[in-house]
């Protein structure tokens, strides 16, 4: 080794990580495949066993697959799921040694120097991962060496007994060109590559084949970057005594506020769920949970809203300890601000406010959509997960009021003179248009199989003023809007 020291690390590797995610919620049997567009086409992103028995691969289009398997079922790649569902196993291999770092997109690397003897060998530990792993569902290729590359080489390429220098030159995680040119020049293994001259080898490919080599030897040192565990936006207090009191525990969740607000702020972070865990003598552990409109970090905004549900809980015989959680957070960036409240945290307070009776999902507003149809021009989301930031951009005048088509008695291609509309008769004073819509042929809508409209802003004489419009290729008049 470079250093004297004797390193052990250990490579894992998911070769079916995406699959595997899936298929652990769901269970299919047959041949099933994750699929990832690609230059405009679908293609194979990760699979399953079956399918890799019936030929197919990665990078396959989906329609060759397809032609070679009908009964594929596919689904579309997640590569933020899979970079959760990663992280979440790196977690979980901390329990054989500390060092934990990632390795590409669907590997680990494990520096278990020191810990094997915990396990009894290396060898018993290695058993134990493959055999929690296998019970969990999931596809995995170890490798152990005592440098970082060789572990690499031994976990993607490693078979049976091969020692590193049998292992092809692709082992040394070098790109495909490089492979195919070393290739041809016979350097086939590892073993023909250090057994070359390096000379030569630098001027052609560069010192970063010479580097990999070194370093799957060890005469160069490749640390091992564990991953920093993310903050825990989180504080406590145990009680001497038991409380009550909803004063009580205001005073306490005010007191645990300043802390957690103040850690929020030194990460640039700002919360947009708290949960309130309120742990009682007779060991019950009510919650009261707090969804908010927006990312908060303001202990002084925040408090006053916890007051409805914290007045709902049952104190029974008194509350020992409060904990209060961050359990969503939400870049929130540093801002100058005023001496006074500005208007959209007035209005995330009120949001937060009502949700918390009727819930923050129910409070919904309109937002615009990118269509020409006037039943399509908005769209509808919850207002504490969307930013009114924009406005609808309008070439004419659209009414306040759109409802459904409401036919009305009418001839011709002129607005009619007088009309019944509700039970009620109008007389067409002035009449705007027309203003002809087409349909979008590229979505299927039944509302709009009559073809094109012709719109019309109508004044009547008796003061409403009206959004009409005619149908020329089925001919019929309709009241579709009214304007303020």
């Amino acid at each position: 080794m470079f250093d004297g020291i004797r390193k052990d690390v250990v490579c894992m590797w998911f070769p079916r990580l995406a699959s595997d995610r899936v298929l652990r919620a769901r269970s299919i049997d047959g041949p099933f495949a994750i699929i990832l567009k690609s230059n405009n086409t679908d293609r194979i992103y990760c699979l399953n066993q079956t399918a890799e028995r019936l030929g197919l691969t990665r990078g396959m289009s989906l329609a060759d697959a397809r032609a070679f398997c009908p009964d594929l079922i596919s689904q579309p790649a997640r590569p933020d799921l899979d970079a959760r569902f990663l992280a979440t196993l790196r977690r979980w291999a901390t329990r054989y040694c500390p060092w934990v770092g990632h390795d590409g997109l669907d590997g680990l690397v494990l520096d278990v120097t020191g810990s094997t003897h915990l396990w009894g060998s290396e060898a018993l530990m290695l058993a134990d991962i493959r055999d929690r792993t296998a019970r969990a569902g999931l596809t995995l290729r170890l490798g152990s060496a005592h440098t970082r590359g060789a572990a690499w080489a031994f976990a993607h390429f490693g078979t049976g007994t091969a020692t590193l220098t049998d292992l092809p030159v692709a082992a040394l995680r070098l790109n495909e060109a490089t492979v195919t040119a070393l290739q041809r020049l016979g350097l086939r293994s590892i073993g023909d590559l250090s057994e070359a001259p390096r000379a030569p080898l630098a001027r052609r490919f560069g010192a970063k084949l010479l580097l990999h080599l070194d370093q799957a030897m060890g005469h160069v040192p490749e640390p091992i970057t564990p991953e920093g565990e993310p903050p825990s936006f989180a504080t406590r207090m145990s009680l001497p005594e038991p409380i009550g009191l909803t004063d009580d525990v205001m005073r306490v969740t005010a007191r645990l506020l300043t802390p957690l607000c103040d850690k929020l702020k030194t990460h640039g972070m700002g919360a947009r769920r708290l949960t309130l865990t309120l742990r009682r003598v007779d060991q019950g552990s009510p919650q009261v949970e707090l969804r908010l409109a927006a990312p908060m970090r303001d202990p002084q905004r925040i408090l006053p809203l916890f007051t409805h549900g914290v007045g709902e809980v049952d104190a029974g015989f008194g509350i020992d300890q409060i904990r209060l959680e961050a359990i969503d957070v939400e870049p929130l960036p540093v801002q100058q601000i005023g001496n006074t409240q500005s208007s959209p945290d007035r209005l995330n307070d009120l949001i937060t406010r009502i949700g918390t009776r009727i819930g923050i999902e129910n409070i919904q507003r309109f937002l615009p959509a990118d269509s020409h149809i006037p039943e399509r021009s908005f769209l509808i989301a919850p207002a504490a997960f969307s930013q009114a930031d924009s406005a609808w951009t309008r070439v004419r005048p659209r009414p306040l009021r759109i409802f459904p088509p409401e036919p009305i008695a009418g001839r011709g291609t002129q607005p009619p003179a007088r009309f019944i509309w509700r039970r009620m008769s109008f007389a067409t004073g002035r009449s705007i248009g027309p203003e002809r819509i087409a349909p979008e042929w590229w979505l299927p809508d039944d509302a709009w199989r009559s073809g094109v409209r012709d719109y019309w802003r109508i004044e009547t004489r008796e003061g409403r003023r009206l959004w009409l419009y005619h149908t020329p290729q089925n001919p019929g008049w309709f009241v579709q809007g009214e304007f303020a």
